[in-house]
């Protein structure tokens, strides 16, 4: 149930991404885009980066996802999982075709590719001393390996040119290269860079390639010292990578015949930028999602430098020089350039503020239901009488009942041909009418009486078992009234006073009474003497005296005793009813405390999702969302009537629902959420008009802690800061050169974004640009930091104890041709 609730809450949130439905449009890339993922340990972070372009980028069908990894990754997918280690390659895919050289993997779309590299390094059941070392010859000696990724990234180069309908210009393809700083296969980080590069730019004029080196520091617990020694070393090769004199020559192209063709790069650093962002943030804290939530970042940046314009939106949108500053990429480089012209890093922090939609479609959910379950359990006005009827208790309904059991008259007056023994009347009189029975009948009327009345009464009442029947009358009443349904059924069969079983109790009492009574008058009866019945005596016919007295016997006992059997079965069937009752009781309790649970459950969800929500966008979502929905609930029911919502296309008959099960009435309850409640225009609210109103709405008409929109726009704009926190620390005093720039996505009508654009004007020391998208559920901040050197890094520092201390145990960290162009540990 979590979990329903959970997929309905996410998909909630993404038709509002998505569908427009609040006035958002999604941007577009201006040319085609490669994601490029290295390595086994950077798995999760395709399907993130994939599934927050997909909510973005309008035109994300075109984005094509490379995912390079080895068989190790791919084997030991099950185990990752179940160890709560990162999900490998298996875990990623959908489907999968054959590629020489390597199996490559893509979804239904074709936009993810895997592509497999058999390297015999992976081979060893734990990586050995010579892990990178040995990666890289492996490839190296490897025609299979090669030649398979010459294959793959041909066909990927295929597949790109498949989606050029969608770009505004097929000049030049960015290339957004993405690895973890601890993954062995990053060593071979300038070969496929190199080999992408070159069959890419067979297609395009123009191929720019970015990296983004992803450090964990927060999640090396088990085998900090290996990660921490291995992701040193590959910061040193990286600072290779990018120093400005970086030359690399090989023979990668390889054609179908075998052929190999050399690849070279000239004097230069070997991509465009490179980021580094951990999983944590400048101040030393932790990221909350670890280093897969700067999938939102690597997402961010690669629109800011690809973005498509829309020339009119931007004009209409200017608001000042300072807000109308665009992304320029050449600009950024030049000023994360240092004094000694070394290449500088960079990094950036995120922050986003928006409706919490996830929050909402829970809250609004658990309001739903909470008005519904009070509907549920309104006492119908009704009397004692109608309640009995209800279960079929009253008396009529029983005495019906009985009667159909019990013979007829002329079988009582039957009784009076049954063979009599030749008494005359003188002798009877002196008897009793017990005695005169015997005396006449033997045992004769008793037997007759015990055939013909007591045993098909008995048969009949076996052939018309009542078990259940009380459940099935309630049922059957319940389609004709509705409203009496199972927390109306556990309260009446409860037996607290004033309830319907303590009414059936106190029938099942008098009818006891009745019953006792019935027999003492019967006993009384048998025991009263002949000569003082108002017999009919005929003078000089003795027989006919003794017809009349064996009338009198019938009417004075046997009818008594079909009375009396009548009372006995009422009794039983009281009885009955009242163990089917209890077994009523048990049975709609359950179905009532099952329904009071989900009212628990939902309200959890709703409280769980709003506190992992920033507690100020956060504020006041159950108060405010309450108000609302009680307003929806109130308009709808005056335009189409209080039993909308048990329609049969909506919620129909929730007792009927909760007697199947809690899931199934879960299910119907978010489809009428979502089809009445949340596509409603008070929930279509720009994101500053609902956090003004939502801020204000535990406000009273006295209160002088109103919050106005600018006291709104300061918050925003301070949280936004706050949280945009650059993700990498660095040695602040070691930073010789930091350069900033930051940029707010947002709503070109937004008065929030004119606010943004221009506050702090004439103090700040750092370029603001705005990027202008048709959006009115939040805004976002990018801060972009750069300048600084891989040596100032915390990561660094700390890893420079591991790393020589791994060397000196003989663990060799890098390639030997290599190791001699590195440049000295810092």
């Amino acid at each position: 149930m979590k979990r329903e609730l959970q997929q309905y809450a996410v998909r909630y949130a993404a038709e509002q991404e998505r569908q427009g439905s609040l006035g958002d449009g999604r941007s577009s890339i201006h040319y085609p885009a490669l994601f490029l993922f290295i390595g086994d340990l950077v798995a999760p972070a395709v399907s993130a980066v994939r599934q927050i372009n997909r909510l973005k980028w309008d035109n994300e069908d075109g984005v094509v996802y490379v995912h390079i990894g080895t068989e190790q990754g791919k084997g030991e997918g099950e185990q990752s999982r179940q160890a709560g280690r990162a999900p490998s390659f298996q875990d990623m895919q959908d489907s999968y075709e054959e590629i020489a050289g390597g199996r490559s993997t893509a979804t239904d779309d074709h936009q993810v590719t895997y592509h497999h590299l058999p390297l015999s390094s992976y081979q060893a059941q734990r990586p050995s001393k010579t892990l990178r070392k040995d990666v890289h010859r492996s490839f190296h000696e490897s025609a299979e390996a090669l030649f398979g990724l010459n294959r793959t990234m041909r066909r990927v180069s295929n597949r790109i040119a498949e989606y050029g309908r969608l770009y505004s210009s097929f000049d030049r393809i960015y290339v957004t290269v993405i690895t973890r700083a601890d993954d062995p296969l990053n060593v071979l980080l300038p070969e496929i860079t190199k080999l992408t590069e070159t069959i890419l730019a067979q297609s395009f004029k123009s191929v720019l390639t970015d990296l983004h080196v992803l450090v964990s520091e927060m999640e090396q617990v088990d085998s900090f010292g290996y990660a921490s020694a291995a992701g040193l070393a590959f910061l040193r090769e990286l600072d290779y990578m990018q120093s400005l004199d970086y030359t690399f020559s090989g023979s990668l192209l390889v054609t179908e015949d075998g052929i190999s063709i050399p690849v070279t790069h000239p004097a230069a650093p070997l991509y465009d930028l490179v980021y580094v962002l951990s999983d944590k943030n400048e101040r030393g804290t932790g990221v909350p999602g670890g280093w897969t939530e700067n999938a939102e970042i690597i997402c961010r940046i690669c629109l800011l430098k690809n973005r498509k314009q829309d020339e009119g939106h931007e004009a209409r949108a200017a608001i000042g020089s300072t807000g109308a500053n665009t992304y320029n990429n050449t600009s950024f480089k030049n000023n994360i350039r240092t004094t000694s012209d070394q290449h500088g890093y960079a990094s950036a922090g995120f922050a986003e503020i928006r409706r919490p939609n996830k929050p909402i479609a829970l809250t609004v959910l658990y309001h739903l239901y909470r008005y519904l379950l009070v509907r549920m359990q309104q006492e119908p006005d009704w009397s004692m009488k109608e309640k009995l009827a209800f279960f079929g208790l009253d008396a009529a309904s029983v005495e019906r009942k009985v009667e159909g059991l019990l013979p007829g008259d002329d079988l009582v007056s039957g009784m009076s041909g049954i063979m009599t023994h030749n008494r005359s009347f003188a002798e009877l009189k002196p008897l009793s009418l017990r005695e005169a029975e015997r005396a006449l009948f033997g045992e004769g009327a008793e037997a007759y009486f015990r055939d013909n009345v007591i045993r098909p009464v008995q048969e009949r009442v076996r052939e018309r078992s009542t078990g259940g029947s009380l459940r099935r009358q309630a049922e059957q009443s319940h389609m004709e009234r509705p409203e009496a349904g199972y927390f109306q059924w556990a309260a009446w069969s409860s037996g607290e006073p004033g309830s319907v079983r303590e009414a059936l109790l106190a029938l099942i009492r008098d009818k006891s009474m009745q019953l006792e009574s019935a027999r003492v008058l019967l006993e009384q009866r048998q025991q009263e003497r002949v000569e003082d019945q108002p017999i009919k005596r005929a003078l000089f016919r003795d027989k006919q005296s003794v017809r009349n007295l064996i009338d009198c016997l019938l009417e004075r006992v046997y009818v008594p005793k079909v009375d009396l059997l009548q009372l006995e079965h009422e009794l039983q069937l009281l009885r009955s009813y009242d163990s089917e009752m209890e077994e009523l009781h048990r049975f709609s309790r359950e179905v009532t405390v099952s329904l009071e649970a989900l009212e628990r459950t939902l309200r959890f969800a709703a409280e769980e999702s709003i506190a992992a929500a920033d507690e100020y966008i956060g504020q006041n979502v159950m108060e405010y969302y309450g108000k609302v929905t009680e307003e929806l609930i109130a308009d709808l029911e005056s335009r189409r009537g209080q039993d909308v919502w048990f329609e049969e296309r909506y919620m129909g008959d929730m007792n009927q629902l909760a007697a199947i099960g809690s899931d199934r009435l879960l299910q119907r309850l978010m489809h009428v959420c979502r089809a009445l409640l949340l596509s409603a225009e008070p929930l279509r609210l720009p994101f500053e008009e609902e956090l003004l109103q939502r801020a204000n709405v535990t406000i009273t008409y006295r209160d002088r802690d109103v919050l106005t929109r600018d006291d709104l726009f300061r918050r925003l704009y301070r949280t936004l800061e706050e949280q945009a926190v650059v993700r990498i620390r660095v040695f602040d005093y070691t930073q010789e050169h930091r350069y900033e720039e930051k940029y707010f996505f947002g709503d070109h009508h937004s008065a929030f974004m004119d606010y943004a654009a221009h506050a702090e004007e004439t103090s700040r020391i750092y370029k603001l640009g705005v990027v202008y998208e048709e959006r009115s559920s939040g805004v976002e901040k990018l801060n972009l930091m750069g300048g600084f050197h891989l040596e100032d890094l915390m990561v660094y520092r700390n890893g420079k104890v591991y790393y020589d201390s791994y060397t000196e145990n003989g663990y060799e960290l890098h390639p030997a041709e290599l190791l001699e162009k590195l440049s000295p540990l810092r």
